[in-house]
C-alpha cells in the first residue's frame, strides 16, 4: 500500500517528525558511559506517552521477528545494526550506538535513526562509517522530489556508500510511511537511476542508509530481533523521514530549536 497524504495529514506528519527528532536528541544526550539500554527505553516511553503519541515498536510483530518487539526504541550497539532489542547492558566508552525510533502521532508515523560514539573515545573507523551513512542520507534526500524515481534515491545512496568502500546489504532499506510504519515503496540502499515508482507530492518516505564495516551479511541474535554483522564488525545507521512536496523533499525529522 502507498498512501498520499493531504495537507492536514502532512501537518500531523511534521509534528510527529519533530517529536521523534527531539526524543532521539534527548536520548543521545543521556547516552553516557554507564547508561543502561533499558533506561533509554524507559525514557523513550515516558517522552512518547507525555506527548500523547504511540511507539510503533511495542506491538510490532513482522514475520522476520520473534514478536511482538515489546519495547519503545531500537538500541543497537557496535556489531548490532538493526532492530536492536534493549536489554540490561551498560554503555562503555567508545561504544557505537544506533538509536532507531518510530512514533505515531495524530494518526501519522515518523521514523528516524542516529548513530554516534559514546563517551570520549573517537575510533576513526567508527566516525568515518557514521559519516558515510550521513552523507549517503543527504545524497538520497537531494535526489528526491516530485517526478523523480525511487531508483534515483537508491542510486544516490549507493554511490556514496560504495564509494566509501562499504558493501551494501539489500535485505533491509527505506520504505514508505503514512498511517503505519512500513509501507510501499521499498527504498533499497543501492539501485539504478530512472527506475521504480515515480514520487508524488504527499508521499512520505523513510530513507535509511546503513552499513557494516567489512561485510554485507547479517545474522540474527538469539533474541529473535537484533540483527548483527556476520563478522562481528561495527555498524552504523542514519535515517530521516521526508515528505515529497511540490518543490522537492522536506526533512520532517529535524529537532526543534528547544531540543537538548
Amino acid at each position: 500500500m502507498i498512501e498520499i497524504l493531504n495537507p492536514t495529514e502532512l501537518d500531523r506528519a511534521r509534528e510527529a517528525g519533530v517529536l521523534v527528532a527531539d526524543i532521539l536528541q534527548a536520548l543521545k544526550s543521556r547516552s553516557t558511559v554507564g547508561t543502561s539500554l533499558l533506561d533509554l527505553d524507559r525514557w523513550a516511553r515516558e517522552m512518547i506517552v507525555a506527548a500523547g503519541a504511540t511507539s510503533c515498536y511495542v506491538d510490532y510483530a513482522p514475520s522476520f521477528g520473534r514478536g511482538p518487539f515489546g519495547h519503545h526504541v531500537c538500541t543497537s550497539v557496535n556489531d548490532a545494526v538493526l532492530h536492536g532489542l534493549p536489554y540490561d547492558y551498560l554503555l562503555a566508552d567508545g561504544d557505537l550506538l544506533s538509536l532507531d525510533l518510530a512514533v505515531s502521532q495524530g494518526g501519522v508515523v515518523a521514523d528516524s535513526a542516529v548513530s554516534f560514539v559514546v563517551g570520549d573515545a573517537r575510533p576513526p573507523e567508527s566516525v568515518e562509517m557514521i559519516s558515510a551513512t550521513e552523507r549517503a542520507l543527504a545524497a538520497g534526500i537531494a535526489a528526491a522530489g516530485p517526478g523523480a524515481r525511487i531508483g534515483d534515491i537508491s542510486h544516490a545512496i549507493g554511490e556514496v556508500l560504495s564509494g566509501a568502500g562499504y558493501a551494501i546489504n539489500t535485505e533491509f532499506g527505506g520504505h514508505g510511511l503514512g498511517s503505519s510504519m512500513h509501507q510501499d515503496p521499498h527504498v533499497s540502499n543501492t539501485g539504478r537511476a530512472g527506475r521504480g515508482y515515480t514520487l508524488r507530492p504527499g508521499l512520505l518516505l523513510a530513507l535509511e542508509p546503513w552499513v557494516m564495516a567489512d561485510t554485507d551479511e547479517l545474522v540474527t541474535d538469539a533474541d529473535g530481533w537484533t540483527l548483527r554483522s556476520a563478522t562481528g564488525c561495527r555498524t552504523a545507521h542514519s535515517e530521516h523521514t521526508i515528505a515529497i512536496t511540490d518543490d522537492g523533499a522536506e526533512v520532517l525529522t529535524l529537532p526543534s530549536t528547544t531540543a537538548g
